[in-house]
């Protein structure tokens, strides 16, 4: 367990912080071993409402000390009940969350700001990952809303009453983000984002583009006009179901899961009560740091979900989801690290899975996979009720030395993976060409699986592998690996360098809008990559909008940006190479 630091305890405790349910489990359970529901979410949970004394002291506390934690391992969830909240403004750091308790975002009113800048770190705001703001109504303070953030950073289920900007102040770098069922009135300025996704909201305008600015079901979306201005724009979303998230029915603690949607465009929670089913507290197990993964894999067997509280959990063994429907909800980035090798969660074959808002880091002895969707050879249909994965996040390497043959594995037809940034770790500490291996971030080996918003990095060999059939992805964001040594490092047979995303030559049906790749070899700047991504030549697989740049001042070049098509990249200057249409 992680407890508030020192300079945090006092006022804590003065302000009654701790949530209270009226059942309570041990780490590994009740009396007997008999796992029961419900409990406390201990003390890195905050909530808060409009009458709570010392509000903006308290948040500016965890902010001081989480700004720069890039790899510490403070975990906060803010919650604010139901109200309206004046003058606040909400700086988030690293691994802090904040979200209304509200069933809508206009349940829970902040009259102020839900900040992202890039102070920390003069200006760049390349570094502003795992953090996130959910289910609030903003109404800032200047009438524009900052959100200047990176990776893992998700903007979920927000109406903003005014504009929201995406780039640091100043306009200093910025390399990607996701925004998803949430209403911004005014206009939303990408300004120096180098990428961005936009999924099934609503907003008042849309201005600037650098590379690569997707949107699928956004009401008010620019048009189509890829690759100058670099939009893309589907009307709609073709499958969509809202991440689950915790509110307040009365004095009640529930978690909302919500509904299927095909075709989706627009937001969920706009005209009245949003459609899904509300689980109680009761039913969900309610992990802390310390608890085993044995007592979290007999709740699951016993028909409970699981809520991971903020935190780090070490597993000596895989937490085993085998239950149809089952919710895995984590709070304040809730991260599991594996030891000795083991794989940290895995499902079986069942429909219905909800995973959601927590991370898997690698631990220093190799796994062959950190993060499995359904056992190798499922083959059950799952479209009518399809497992999600959402805001689930794996690292290797950064934290510490980590260690991983493939980060995530999809077996599981009918998968959607909704925004998962999977990296292998180019800073921090632990980090090498084969301190941090891993030779591939995603595996897809299931049939119907929709990715959207996707975002996977640094991998040694290739970053996705798609085998399983009628696949589709709405958005790549990626970078290969900085430090690879030399050219025949990456080689795979007669191809220089491994696509950043491959479609098996197996697949007959395959089909990808707005994927970008970027090169920065910076231990050998001669290094040719081939191409960007690698697909069979066949009619049932398509590709719109693709593009591939060099960044560094020209470390490192591509060849084609999709097989053999495309112009190469040249000269020192990060101009992109596109094709907007393969084959």
């Amino acid at each position: 367990m992680h407890a508030p630091p020192p300079a945090l305890i006092g006022s804590l405790a003065s302000l009654l912080l701790l949530v209270s349910c009226s059942t309570h489990a041990a780490p590994d359970g009740a009396a007997g071993g008999e796992p029961r529901g419900g409990g406390d979410l201990g003390p890195n949970v905050l909530v808060l409402d409009p009458s709570t004394p010392g509000i903006q002291d308290t948040l500016d506390r965890i902010h001081r000390q989480q700004e720069k934690a890039q790899f510490g391992t403070g975990r906060y969830q803010l919650l604010l009940k139901p109200g309206t909240y004046d003058r606040l403004r909400i700086d988030l750091g690293f691994y802090t969350s904040v979200s209304g308790l509200g069933l809508s975002p206009d349940d829970t009113t902040v009259n102020g700001d839900v900040t992202v800048d890039a102070g920390w770190f003069e200006g760049n705001a390349t570094q502003n990952f795992w953090r996130s703001a959910e289910n609030l109504t903003l109404r800032p303070a200047s009438g524009t809303n900052r959100w200047a953030v990176a990776q893992a950073a998700p903007f979920r289920r927000m109406h903003v009453k005014g504009d929201l900007t995406l780039a640091p102040t100043g306009n200093g770098w910025a390399s990607g983000g996701y925004i998803a069922d949430s209403k911004i009135d005014g206009t939303v300025t990408a300004g120096s984002q180098q990428q961005w996704y936009t999924r099934d909201s609503a907003v008042g305008g849309w201005s600037n583009a650098v590379w690569n600015m997707a949107f699928s079901g956004v009401e008010g979306a620019p048009a189509q006009s890829f690759p100058d201005p670099p939009y893309t724009t589907l009307d709609t979303t073709p499958v969509a179901r809202e991440k689950p998230f915790l509110y307040l029915d009365g004095s009640d603690y529930k978690v909302f899961v919500p509904a299927k949607r095909t075709d989706a465009r627009g937001t969920t929670w706009g005209g009245g009560k949003p459609r899904g089913r509300a689980l109680p507290l009761d039913r969900f197990y309610v992990a802390r740091p310390g608890t085993s993964a044995a007592a979290i894999n007999a709740a699951l067997a016993r028909g409970l979900h699981l809520l991971l509280t903020p935190g780090i959990y070490h597993v000596d063994r895989p937490i085993e989801v085998t239950r149809p429907d089952t919710v895995v909800l984590g709070l304040g980035l809730a991260t599991i690290v594996p030891d000795n090798g083991v794989t940290a969660l895995r499902t079986a074959d069942v429909d219905g899975v909800r995973l959601a808002g927590f991370l898997v880091d690698a631990g220093p002895v190799n796994s062959p996979t950190l993060l499995e969707i359904g056992p190798r050879g499922a083959r059950k249909d799952h479209s009518a009720n399809p497992t999600t994965v959402q805001d689930v996040f794996v690292r290797v390497g950064g934290a510490g030395p980590g260690l991983a043959t493939t980060a995530m594995v999809v077996n599981s037809s009918g998968t959607v993976i909704d925004h998962s940034w999977i990296w292998r770790a180019d800073h921090g500490s632990g980090v090498g060409w084969e301190t941090n291996r891993a030779d591939y971030g995603l595996r897809v080996d299931g049939d119907h699986v929709l990715a959207t918003g996707l975002f996977v990095e640094h991998f040694n060999k290739y970053d996705v592998q798609w085998n399983g059939e009628y696949g589709r992805t709405v958005f790549l964001q990626n970078e290969k690996a900085y430090d690879a040594p030399d050219q025949e490092a990456i080689r795979d047979g007669s191809v220089r360098g491994h696509a950043a995303y491959r479609v098996a030559d197996s697949v007959d049906h395959h089909e990808a809008w707005a994927l970008g790749s970027y090169c920065n070899y910076t231990t050998d700047p001669g290094i040719r990559q081939e191409h960007g991504f690698r697909a069979p030549v066949k009619p049932g697989v398509r590709f719109h909008n693709l593009l591939v740049v060099t960044l560094g001042g020209g470390m490192g070049h591509y060849d084609h940006v999709i097989n053999r098509t495309g112009a190469p990249t040249v000269g020192s200057a990060p101009i992109p190479s596109t094709v907007t249409s393969f084959p």
